[in-house]
C-alpha cells in the first residue's frame, strides 16, 4: 500500500488521461507481481498469491477510483456515469420503465390540472390594490342572508360607518344598444362613481369617474370594458368623446378599462356607468337592488366591520320601521363572495386527483421493490467489491431521477391539454361569470412550484424505496440467499400492505363516484312541478318610449300571444315578469295576512306576475281554486295564486282559498288568495323551494317580461322564429337568445356542478380501480412465481388443482377484503364531509357501499383468477427440476 500511496502522489494533479492511465495500470500490475512472487515463495498456490496481494493492495477498483478522483471533478463524473448506466438499466428492464413513468405521469398530469383551477379560483390574488383588504357588504334578512342594498340605506351606511376607507356599489342591468343596424341586447353595470377607485383599477386610456359623476343630475358618461373597446371600435383611441345610445338615452365614452379586468359578481358587461339614482325603485328605501364592495381601513378585520355595519342597522331599524324592520348587515371578503359554492367543488376535485397520485405512487413503490431485491446479489457483489454505500445510493438517486424527469415532462404536458380541455366543457354562459377559470395558467410560481413538490417527493419515494432495503446489514447475504426467495418473502410481507392501500383508496374514490353520480340522477329528475319537455323561454325588453304605459305594456303581451299562438308548431304561450322557473327567486314583496294581529313585522316572499295561461302552458298543477282570468287588470279587485310552500308555512291547518292578503300600505289593500298550485322549481333544482306569490300580469305588467312557448315538437328549432315575430311587431323591443327549459334543466350551475364534479371524480374512480387491481394481480402473480417449488410439492403429496385454486384466492380474497373493509368505513368519513355536494342521497347510502363493494370484489377475484390458474396448472416434476 506505501508503493500505491507513492504512486498516486506522483500522478497528483495529471489529469488521468489515456497514457496515464496505462501508466498507471502498468505500475499497479508491477506492485502486484512483487507481492505475488513473495507469497508463492512462501508456500501459496499462483491462484492464493494473487487474491493475497489484490487484497494487500486495497483492491484494484479503489486505487483506480481514486487516481480518478485526484485527477478530475468526481461528482460530475459520477453522475454522468449515473446517468448512463441508469438509462441502460432502465432501457434493459422498459416493462418496469413504461409503467413507473406512466404512473407517476398519470397521477401528476391529474393533480397539477385540478391544482391549476384551484390556484386560479381559490389561490391566485385578485387583481385589484391589496385585494385582502376588500370586502363585499350586504344587508342581511331571513330568506336572504347576503341581501341587496337600498340606495337610501348605502348612503347612510356610508356616511355612518367608521370601518371602510371607502364604500361603493354596484348592480348588473341589460340595457339596449342602438346600432347601424338596430337595436341589440348588452351587459352593464351601474357603480358608484369611486367604485374603480376602492378596486384600484385604472382606465388604459380616457379618465375614470369624477366624485358626484353618480348623481341623478350628472351628464351621462361610460366606460367601456377591454373588449367592448376592441369589438365596437376596433381598439381605437378616438373612441374616447363618443356617444353610445342605451336604452335610447346617450352616454359620453370617457375611458377603457384594463384588458386584464374582471369582476365576477357583475359577470362578463361591456358598459360601466355612473349609477344616476332616478327610477322609482333607486328613490324608494324599501327596494333594494344594490350591491356593496368596501375597502377596510388599516387594521380593522371583517368582525369589526360586521359589528359596525350591524350597529348602524340597528339604528336604521328605528328610524325607518316601515322599510327597515328586519334588515341586518352582512359582511364577507370579496374572495368568498366571488368564489361562491366553487370551493368544495374545487377542493374535492383536489383530494380525488391526490388519491389517485397516492395509488400510483404505491404502485410504483411496490414495483421498486420487487426490482431492488431482485438486484440484491447485484448491489451484494458490487459492495463487495468495494462500492460505498454513498455511491450506490447516488445510483438509486440517479435512477429515480430519470424516471422522475421523464414521468413529469410527460405528466405536465398531460396537465396542460387537460386543462385546455377542462376549460373548454364549462359552458360559454357560466365562463363568462367565472372569469378567474379563463386565463388558467400552467407556467406559474405556483403550480409549477406545486408539481416541483410531486416532482421532488416522487424522487425521494424512488430513490429511498429500494435504498433503505437494500442498506440493511445483510445485503452481503444476498450473494449466498440469492435473489427470488428474498423477493419473495419482501413482496410477500409488504406487497400485501400496499395493495390494501390501493384497494382502500380505490373504494373511498369509487363511493366518493357513486354517491356524485347518484346526486346528480337525483337533481336531473327532482320534482319540478310543470312539464319541460317541448317547453321554449324567451326574454324581452320593451323600449320605454313606445311601452311606458301600462296599459300598452298589457296590450303588447297580449299581441305577442295572440302572434304566437297563430305560428305553425305553438300549442300555448304564457307571460312571467320577474322570472321563469330556474331562474332563481327574482323579485320580492313584503306582504302581510289580514284578520290576523300584525306589528309592523316583514313577511317576505318571491313574487312572480304571470298572465292568465302562464300555468296551463306550463303544465302546473291546479291543487285547489283556480287559475287567472284574462280580464283580471288594474280595475279589478286584486287577486293572487300561491305554491303548496306557501300555504304550508302561512296556512298551515286552514284552506288558503278565499283568504287576504295585503301589502304593508296603509290602509291595506286586499289581496285574495283564488288558487293554490302544486310547487314549482323556481329556483336551483338542489334549492329549497320558497313560498311564492303569484300575481297577474295585467294587473302589474312591466316592459321586461319572459315569455314560455309550448310547442309540438322537440327541440328549440323555433326559437329563431319567436324572436324574429317579437321585432316583427316592434324592431326596438330587445330579445334574448331563448332557451329550451331541458336545456336550461341540464345546464343549470348546479346541474353542471354536480355533474362536473361526478364525471371527473368518476374518472379518478376508475383509474383508482384499474391500477388497484393490477396492483393486486401483481402481488398474486408474484407471489405464485415465487412459490412454483413449494405449489409443486403439495401437488406432488396429493393436493388437487381445487385446493390451489382455494389456497390463492384465498389468500387474494383476504387482501380484497381488509382492502374493501377499511376502504369502506374510511368512505362514510369522507362521503360526510362533502355532505354538502350531495343532493337526495345520503352519505352512508347502502346500495352505493355495496354496490362498490361487489364491483371492487369481482374485479379483484377476475384479476387474481389468472394467476391462481397457472398455479393450479403447475407440472409438480417440472417445478421440482427447476429448482
Amino acid at each position: 500500500m506505501r508503493a500505491v500511496r507513492l504512486l498516486l502522489a506522483r500522478l497528483a494533479g495529471v489529469r488521468p488521461n489515456g497514457n496515464r492511465v496505462r501508466e498507471l495500470d502498468d505500475e499497479l500490475e508491477s506492485h502486484l507481481q512483487f507481492h505475488i512472487d513473495d507469497n508463492i515463495r512462501a508456500g501459496m498456490t499462483p491462484q492464493q498469491a494473487r487474491r493475497e496481494a489484490v487484497l494487500k493492495l486495497g483492491g484494484i477498483e479503489p486505487v483506480k477510483e481514486a487516481y480518478r478522483d485526484a485527477g478530475s471533478v468526481p461528482f460530475m463524473e459520477h453522475l454522468l456515469q449515473d446517468i448512463k448506466f441508469s438509462v441502460r438499466q432502465l432501457r434493459k428492464n422498459s416493462g418496469f420503465t413504461t409503467t413507473a413513468i406512466l404512473m407517476l405521469a398519470l397521477g401528476m398530469c391529474a393533480s397539477v390540472a385540478i391544482f391549476a383551477f384551484v390556484d386560479g379560483a381559490l389561490i391566485k390574488p385578485l387583481p385589484y390594490k391589496d385585494p385582502a383588504r376588500l370586502v363585499g357588504v350586504f344587508e342581511s334578512v331571513q330568506m336572504f342572508p347576503q341581501s341587496n342594498l337600498s340606495w337610501d340605506d348605502y348612503k347612510d351606511w356610508k356616511r355612518l360607518n367608521t370601518v371602510f376607507s371607502s364604500l361603493e356599489v354596484y348592480n348588473r342591468n341589460g340595457y339596449a344598444l342602438t346600432t347601424p343596424t338596430g337595436v341589440e341586447p348588452v351587459g352593464g353595470v351601474r357603480v358608484s362613481d369611486g367604485f374603480f377607485r376602492t378596486l384600484g383599477v385604472h382606465p388604459i386610456r380616457g379618465r375614470d369617474f369624477y366624485e358626484g359623476e353618480d348623481s341623478a343630475s350628472a351628464v351621462r358618461t361610460v366606460m367601456l370594458s377591454y373588449g367592448a373597446w376592441q369589438k365596437r371600435f376596433g381598439g381605437s383611441d378616438s373612441a374616447i368623446g363618443q356617444a353610445v345610445v342605451l336604452d335610447g338615452h346617450p352616454y359620453v365614452i370617457i375611458g377603457v378599462l384594463p384588458r386584464e379586468f374582471h369582476f365576477s359578481p357583475a359577470g362578463q358587461r361591456e358598459f360601466w356607468m355612473p349609477l344616476h339614482p332616478e327610477s322609482e325603485c333607486d328613490l324608494r328605501r324599501s327596494c333594494h337592488s344594490l350591491f356593496g364592495v368596501g375597502r377596510l381601513k388599516d387594521g380593522v378585520t371583517v368582525g369589526a366591520a360586521l359589528a359596525n355595519l350591524t350597529s348602524i342597522a340597528q339604528q336604521l331599524e328605528k328610524q325607518y320601521p316601515g322599510s327597515n324592520t328586519g334588515q341586518g348587515a352582512a359582511v364577507a371578503p370579496l374572495t368568498e363572495v366571488i368564489v361562491g359554492n366553487i370551493r368544495p367543488i374545487l377542493l374535492l376535485l383536489l383530494f380525488g386527483s391526490a388519491l389517485l397520485l397516492l395509488i400510483a405512487a404505491v404502485n410504483v413503490a411496490g414495483l421498486l421493490l420487487v426490482r431492488s431485491e431482485t438486484r440484491k446479489r447485484e448491489i451484494a457483489v458490487r459492495t463487495a467489491l468495494g462500492a460505498s454505500v454513498g455511491r450506490i445510493f447516488s445510483q438509486f438517486v440517479t435512477e429515480g431521477l430519470v424516471l422522475v424527469v421523464a414521468g413529469s415532462a410527460i405528466g405536465i404536458t398531460g396537465a396542460a391539454w387537460a386543462i385546455q380541455l377542462l376549460t373548454k366543457l364549462i359552458p360559454a354562459d357560466m365562463l363568462a361569470n367565472m372569469p378567474l377559470l379563463q386565463d388558467l395558467e400552467l407556467m406559474n410560481v405556483r403550480v409549477l412550484g406545486f408539481a416541483g413538490v410531486i416532482a421532488v417527493s416522487a424522487l425521494v419515494l424512488f430513490a429511498l424505496t429500494p435504498a433503505i432495503r437494500l442498506s440493511s446489514p445483510d445485503v452481503r447475504g444476498g450473494l449466498a440467499e440469492g435473489s427470488r426467495g428474498s423477493a419473495g418473502t419482501v413482496w410477500n410481507r409488504l406487497g400485501g400492505k400496499l395493495v390494501v392501500l390501493e384497494l382502500a383508496v380505490a373504494v373511498v374514490l369509487l363511493v366518493g363516484a357513486g354517491l356524485l353520480g347518484k346526486s346528480v340522477y337525483q337533481l336531473l329528475h327532482v320534482e319540478l312541478g310543470f312539464q319541460p319537455e317541448r317547453l321554449l323561454t324567451i326574454g324581452l325588453a320593451a323600449p320605454k318610449p313606445s311601452y311606458g304605459k301600462d296599459a300598452l305594456q298589457i296590450a303588447l303581451g297580449r299581441q305577442i300571444i295572440h302572434k304566437f299562438e297563430a305560428m305553425p308548431g305553438v300549442t300555448g304561450a304564457g307571460i312571467a315578469s320577474n322570472g321563469v322557473p330556474l331562474d332563481g327567486n327574482g323579485n320580492t314583496t313584503w306582504f302581510r295576512v289580514l284578520g290576523r294581529p300584525w306589528h309592523g313585522e316583514h313577511n317576505e316572499t318571491p313574487e312572480r306576475d304571470v298572465s292568465a295561461n302562464y300555468f296551463t302552458v306550463l303544465g302546473a298543477r291546479l291543487m285547489r281554486g283556480r287559475f287567472f282570468d284574462e280580464s283580471e287588470d288594474a280595475t279589478k279587485p286584486k287577486v293572487a295564486i300561491i305554491n303548496r310552500a306557501f300555504a304550508r308555512k302561512h296556512f298551515p291547518d286552514e284552506d288558503p282559498i278565499g283568504k287576504q292578503i295585503s301589502g304593508l300600505s296603509t290602509p291595506p289593500v286586499p289581496i285574495e288568495i283564488v288558487g293554490l298550485i302544486e310547487d314549482l322549481r323556481e329556483g336551483e333544482l338542489d334549492a329549497a323551494i320558497p313560498p311564492v306569490l303569484y300575481m297577474p300580469f295585467n294587473q302589474n305588467p312591466d316592459r321586461y317580461f319572459s315569455l314560455v312557448v309550448r310547442t309540438s315538437q322537440a327541440g328549440s328549432q323555433m326559437l329563431p322564429s319567436l324572436a324574429a315575430a317579437i321585432r316583427e311587431i316592434n324592431s326596438e323591443i330587445v330579445t334574448n337568445a331563448g332557451t329550451g327549459m331541458e336545456d336550461k334543466i341540464s345546464d343549470s350551475p348546479s346541474a353542471y356542478m354536480h355533474r362536473s364534479a361526478a364525471w371527473l371524480v368518476g374518472a379518478f374512480a376508475a383509474l383508482a380501480l384499474l391500477l388497484g387491481v393490477i396492483g393486486l394481480y401483481g402481488v398474486v402473480a408474484y407471489s405464485v412465481s415465487q412459490r412454483t417449488r413449494e405449489i409443486g410439492v403439495r401437488m406432488a403429496l396429493g393436493a388437487q388443482a381445487g385446493g390451489v385454486y382455494r389456497m390463492i384466492l384465498g389468500e387474494a380474497g383476504r387482501l380484497a377484503a381488509t382492502g374493501i373493509g377499511v376502504g369502506l368505513v374510511c368512505s362514510v368519513a369522507a362521503a360526510s364531509l362533502m355532505s354538502s355536494l350531495l343532493f337526495g342521497v345520503r352519505s352512508w347510502d347502502v346500495p352505493t357501499l355495496a354496490g362498490v363493494a361487489v364491483l371492487l370484489g369481482l374485479a379483484a377475484m377476475l384479476a387474481s383468477f389468472i394467476p391462481a390458474r397457472r398455479a393450479a396448472s403447475v407440472n409438480p416434476v417440472e417445478a421440482l427440476r427447476a429448482e
